[in-house]
C-alpha cells in the first residue's frame, strides 16, 4: 500500500459511529423536523485524532502482513489536520461516539480478515452492530 502523508491527521472512526448518528438525526427529524434540519457532524473524541501513520502502525499490530511505504511523489495539496466538530450533536441530539479508536480498528480489521477469508460478512456485520448497540445500552 502507497501512502501519501503519514503524518496527517484524519478523524478517524468507525462506520458505525456516523450511522447512529444520522439514525439519530432521522428520530428527531420526524418528531420535529423544523428543529433538526441543519447541517450536522458526526465524528470522533477529539482524543482520538491520530496521524495516518499511528493508524497504520496500530494496524500493522494486528495484520502484520499489512505492508505499506511512503510515496516520494507530490500529491495534491491536502490539509496536515482534520477534524469533525460534533458538539451539536452532542448537545441537541445526545449523540456521542461509543467505541475508542483502538476497537474500531479492531472491528475494522476483524471485517476486513473475514471478507478476505471469502466469510459471510453479512454474520460479521450483524455481530458487530449487536456489539455496538450493547456498547450504546451500556455507557
Amino acid at each position: 500500500m502507497t501512502v501519501r502523508s503519514p503524518g496527517a491527521t484524519r478523524p478517524w472512526q468507525h462506520v458505525l459511529e456516523p450511522l447512529s448518528g444520522y439514525l439519530r438525526l432521522a428520530e428527531a427529524l420526524a418528531e420535529d423536523g423544523a428543529r433538526f434540519a441543519q447541517g450536522w457532524n458526526f465524528g470522533p473524541d477529539d482524543t482520538d485524532a491520530r496521524s495516518v501513520g499511528w493508524i497504520l502502525e496500530r494496524i500493522q499490530g494486528l495484520c502484520p502482513e499489512l505492508d505499506w511505504h511512503v510515496t516520494g511523489a507530490p500529491g495534491v495539496h491536502e490539509a496536515n489536520y482534520l477534524k469533525l466538530d460534533s458538539s451539536l450533536a452532542r448537545t441537541q441530539l445526545g449523540w456521542q461516539p461509543r467505541w475508542p479508536l483502538e476497537r474500531a480498528l479492531e472491528k475494522s480489521v476483524e471485517w476486513h480478515r473475514a471478507w478476505r477469508a471469502g466469510e459471510n460478512v453479512q454474520t460479521v456485520c450483524i455481530a458487530q452492530i449487536a456489539e455496538y448497540e450493547a456498547a450504546l445500552s451500556h455507557g
